[in-house]
């Protein structure tokens, strides 16, 4: 019987609804298994009941920002890759990310390519 490769699982987080379908659809199709989230609490609470392999995180999101749902990867389940996703490339958030834990950066708007090259970085593939 031949196993098929577990699917690696990505959550997507972001307050903007268009772009959760949009990514979550184009992750999917490149063969993710893939779920969403509209903001920091709903991403936390998502991460507390599961494991992911990725999650893709907008930095700027009302309430819960994307800072504080990394801190809580790192201390709960740091296995986890975070690759920030942040439409002000603005240089000081990335190096903040980073010293925080995340593994990746990508501006938006997103370059698909940037998107899964980063992930697959990520990964160790």
């Amino acid at each position: 019987e031949i196993k098929m490769p577990e699917k690696s699982r990505v959550l997507v987080v972001d307050d903007e609804e268009a772009l959760r379908y949009l990514l979550s659809s184009e992750l999917a199709a490149e063969g993710y298994e893939v779920e969403t989230a509209g903001d920091g609490d709903e991403a936390i609470e998502a991460i507390k009941q599961k494991d992911y392999d990725v999650v893709l995180l907008d930095i700027k999101m009302p309430r819960v920002d994307g800072f504080e749902v990394l801190r809580f990867i790192k201390q709960n389940k740091p296995e986890i890759k975070v690759i920030m996703l942040t439409a002000y490339a603005d240089v000081k958030n990335a190096i903040e990310a980073l010293k925080l834990g995340a593994s990746d950066f990508v501006s938006k708007p997103y370059d698909l390519e940037d998107i899964l090259t980063s992930i697959n970085r990520a990964l160790g593939r």
